[in-house]
């Protein structure tokens, strides 16, 4: 049935109305609301904080000593980006846009780890959507004009196989040869190394390496910095602070135009990658919970949130990097289906709750206890209370 001109012209309308409800914070001020405010138990959400702060994890605070301790028996597992120590265990919730409760060091920049993948992918994203790639089914070969995509297995992969780790790209960069990652236990590695490559797109293996390739494929497509480009079209439209700070490696610069630049880490797997507050990865959850939007201006497109959040066939928990799916529920038992989050090492984890409009950080947390900290967060909302999207 065809709608007429005034019931579509009232339907966009409407959408409109609805966005415009929708609060986000500014650069300097993020209104805070009391849990009653937005529709959550107050005695229930401190209980859930209180065992937060009881779990954190006991890893040391050393970082770099994290990493020996971590990866000692990897090949080539010498740092070559700088670490710092880590602060205290902080969280930080928000709900329907504003800010509910804090705790911790919530505006202290740390390592992120992993979640720096998510920082990486949104730069490819915004090539995307201004054209600067046409399609993430083409060949990444098409725009990069070095050796890293040069050999028969290299010359397939696409730019979706290396967002959604299935490209099991071959070779070295940064001194890191691919299979010096995570290589599998019980197998010699002489044996892995030689192995009969798996069709781009047919198997997930989470590489750092290959995630490092694909933040030097981004730089060659925008020809300049990407934590210049992050800056420009992300992390300033949001408001966020200017703490944070993306790392690449000693020997990671390249000559583009005749001006040498720095190829970012994809993470802090070697030292490097995103530092960043809670404060402004809380502002990247939000900006994902409300997909890709922030007030009148659409900074990722919704094209973009589709992509990341279509599950991997060769991995249905993974979108595109890093946008960790709750597929089955498996990640996330006691969480929404269609919830999702930006996670790392540490752990450092931006939970995003479309159902219930939540955006949960939580930092240095013991990996075992996150499930349970979300069940006590989600069971402290009030589904019989709808949120307030303004004060009363």
């Amino acid at each position: 049935m065809l709608l007429s001109v005034k019931t579509v012209t009232s339907l966009l309308l409407l959408a409109i109305g609805l966005q415009a409800q929708s609060y986000y914070p500014d650069r300097h001020d993020w209104e805070r609301r009391t849990a009653e405010q937005v529709g959550m138990n107050p005695q229930q959400l401190e209980q859930a904080i209180a065992f937060a702060r009881a779990n954190e994890t006991s890893n040391s605070r050393d970082l770099e000593m994290v990493h020996y301790a971590s990866h000692s028996t990897e090949p080539f597992s010498a740092p070559v980006g700088p670490f710092k120590p880590r602060g205290e265990l902080t969280g930080v919730i928000v709900r329907n846009g504003y800010l509910v409760a804090e705790w911790g060091e919530p505006s202290r920049v740390d390592m992120t780890f992993s979640a720096t993948k998510s920082f990486l992918s949104a730069t490819v994203g915004l090539a995307y959507d201004r054209g600067l790639i046409r399609d993430v089914h083409e060949p990444v070969r098409r725009y990069v004009p070095t050796e890293h995509f040069e050999s028969e297995h290299n010359a397939r992969i696409t730019w979706d196989h290396l967002l959604r780790q299935t490209s099991d790209w071959e070779g070295m960069l940064w001194g890191k040869p691919d299979w010096a990652d995570r290589p599998p236990q019980g197998q010699p590695l002489d044996q892995y190394r030689r192995r009969k490559r798996n069709e781009p797109g047919a198997s997930y293996k989470y590489n750092d390496v290959r995630v490092n390739v694909l933040a030097l494929a981004a730089l060659h497509v925008w020809r300049r910095p990407l934590p210049q480009v992050l800056r420009e079209y992300v992390m300033d439209p949001i408001g966020a602070s200017h703490t944070w700070r993306w790392h690449g490696y000693e020997n990671s610069w390249v000559n583009v135009d005749g001006v040498m630049v720095q190829s970012m880490a994809g993470g802090g797997h070697w030292g490097g990658g995103m530092w960043i507050s809670a404060r402004d990865q809380a502002r990247f959850g939000l900006l994902t919970l409300r997909r890709g939007r922030w007030k009148d201006r659409q900074i990722l497109s919704e094209q973009w949130v589709k992509f990341s959040l279509t599950p991997t066939p060769a991995e249905p928990g993974y979108g595109f990097m890093n946008w960790f799916l709750n597929t089955g529920r498996k990640r996330f038992p006691p969480a929404p289906e269609a919830s999702f989050a930006h996670q790392g090492a540490g752990p450092n984890i931006i939970y995003v709750d479309p159902e219930h409009d939540l955006v949960v950080v939580i930092r240095w947390i013991r990996d075992n206890a996150v499930g349970e900290f979300l069940g006590k967060v989600l069971a402290s909302i009030n589904t019989a209370q709808p949120p307030t999207r303004d004060e009363e």
